[in-house]
């Protein structure tokens, strides 16, 4: 099937929602997302992209973003490509980590900057990972709010003064007016094709896993024969909202192992 060309944006302004492969989760811990970003930066700075949201999901990331110098497609190919490498390297795997295709749409008009921005913060509260959006904090919500991200945002990622200066030249004031559009209740949406299932707590996360292994009893899982701690733990990969570093946790083994199963 012939692939259709993306549709270029008047205004250079895109929404890109990127997947993992198999909607693999691919930001296991802390270090892997800041990874991700500092790739991003570097690449963003070499190509005179402009961020203006941001956010990191366990399986896909959301950016609001302006073409730069170079073909959006070129731009996303290096970041990939950086951080899969990355990725093997650190867990030992091989092939694909993302869709091999990144979605994207136009953004043209102001109201639809304000309504993709407002999207890309509210994901993780839509999919019940956390309550409020400046709790979540791998996205450039609290940049908007003024809170220093230091340790998880790269200085120069977020270009935050394009959408404050469209709300009030006082930043205090178009910080204000942001976050209460921020946090209204809404039905937008934006490229997202299903719902994202919510994460499972630990304690949820061992009852279906118990159910999966039957009489083992989960602290015997790590003990197995490898053929057959395998294929359960393939099983396990399977059960939506439980993500790979929550099953090394609750089975006492490395994500890399997890990973490689």
């Amino acid at each position: 099937m012939v692939r259709r060309a993306r549709e270029k944006s008047r205004s250079g302004i895109y929404h890109v929602m990127w997947r993992g492969a198999n909607r693999q989760e691919f930001f296991h811990d802390d270090e892997d997302c800041r990874k991700f970003l500092d790739i991003t930066r570097k690449y963003k700075l070499q190509s005179e992209m402009k961020i203006y949201a941001w956010c990191l999901m366990n399986n896909h990331v959301h950016f609001l973003l302006k073409e730069g110098s170079e073909a959006l497609s070129t731009t996303m190919k290096r970041i990939g490509v950086s951080y899969v490498w990355y990725y093997n390297q650190k867990y030992g795997t091989t092939g694909h980590l993302f869709q091999d295709r990144f979605k994207s749409e136009r953004v043209e008009s102001r109201k639809s900057i304000f309504s993709v921005a407002r999207y890309i913060h509210q994901n993780p509260v839509k999919a019940g990972m956390v309550s409020a959006v400046d709790e979540w904090i791998w996205s450039s919500c609290l940049g908007y709010y003024g809170i220093q991200n230091i340790q998880n945002e790269p200085k120069g990622l977020l270009d935050q003064d394009f959408i404050l200066q469209l709300l009030s030249e006082d930043t205090n004031l178009a910080r204000i007016k942001f976050s209460t559009f921020n946090e209204e209740i809404n039905q937008d949406e934006w490229l997202e094709d299903t719902p994202v299932k919510r994460r499972l707590t630990d304690e949820e996360a061992r009852v279906e896993i118990k159910k999966l292994i039957g009489t083992i009893e989960i602290p015997q899982v790590k003990s197995l024969p490898k053929a057959e701690r395998d294929v359960l733990i393939g099983e396990m990969k399977k059960i939506k909202g439980l993500s790979q570093r929550q099953a090394a946790r609750i089975l006492g083994v490395s994500a890399k192992l997890i990973s490689k199963a």
